[in-house]
């Protein structure tokens, strides 16, 4: 069996650890190092097979990524080392979105240290039909899923809504499923965090934070594109206007 390939969850892990070296790579007796390697083993992505591999993700392959990260970036004077495509798309992400990126490491490292991402099941849409994941990796998009399907935070939204005055229509689209289903559709909507938990924090989710959306444009805020990052619902709803907006022009 050879050595999976390095998941986007890996590589913001690795890519931070670089970023707050001063873009420098780390060596193998590094103890940042040695940890990171620790902890990459530790996630619930890979199987029993590879982690009785003693090569797995160890301290001599943890270095070689953080040279990845160093001689890849745009900066950097010498001659880059080989590396796939995912580690170019985050070294980028790294580039542009600093700060989320260094937010969503964090964001993993507090929940596998808590033990909060080993205990959630895997979602359903966690990696997308094409088998992509979002630039910030599966865990965080699998924690944002269970916590949306969540019945007692949906309730609460769709209560709010209501007293709002609120039809229950997509945000994004203005989809109404009882309009469109009658009885059927009457009292459905699907919940969406606008702003991505890593971002938002661990604080307890305010009924502000969640966006009522139809099941399409749910997908839509989810759907990975490699080196993406999440998508919001403004942004969907601004995506879809620029067709009709081209065409009255």
């Amino acid at each position: 069996m050879r050595i999976p390939a390095w998941t986007e969850d890996e590589l913001v892990l690795a890519g931070a650890l670089v970023v707050k070296n001063g873009w420098r790579e780390l060596r193998t007796g590094n103890r940042q190092v040695q940890e990171l390697s620790e902890l990459l083993r530790s996630l619930p992505i890979h199987g029993p097979d590879a982690l009785a591999m003693p090569s797995f993700r160890s301290p001599d392959s943890v270095s070689r990524k953080t040279t990845d990260f160093m001689t890849n970036h745009r900066h950097y004077p010498g001659k880059a080392t080989r590396c796939g495509k995912p580690t170019r798309q985050m070294i980028e992400a790294f580039t542009a979105r600093e700060t989320e990126m260094l937010l969503a490491a964090e964001a993993i490292e507090e929940g596998i240290g808590s033990g909060e991402l080993q205990l959630l099941p895997p979602q359903p849409d966690e990696v997308d039909e094409t088998g992509v994941t979002a630039i910030e990796g599966r865990l965080l998009v699998r924690r944002a899923l269970a916590r949306e399907r969540d019945p007692k935070l949906r309730a609460l939204k769709i209560r709010h809504a209501r007293r709002q005055g609120q039809g229950l229509q997509c945000e994004v689209c203005d989809f109404d499923f009882a309009r469109t289903y009658g009885e059927l559709g009457e009292g459905y909507i699907e919940v969406h965090h606008i702003t991505p938990l890593y971002v938002s924090g661990t604080r307890e989710t305010k009924l502000d934070d969640l966006a009522c959306l139809c099941a399409n444009c749910h997908r839509m805020c989810h759907r990975s594109r490699p080196g993406e990052s999440w998508r919001t619902p403004a942004s969907l709803r601004s995506q879809i206007q620029k067709p009709v907006q081209a065409a009255i022009h």
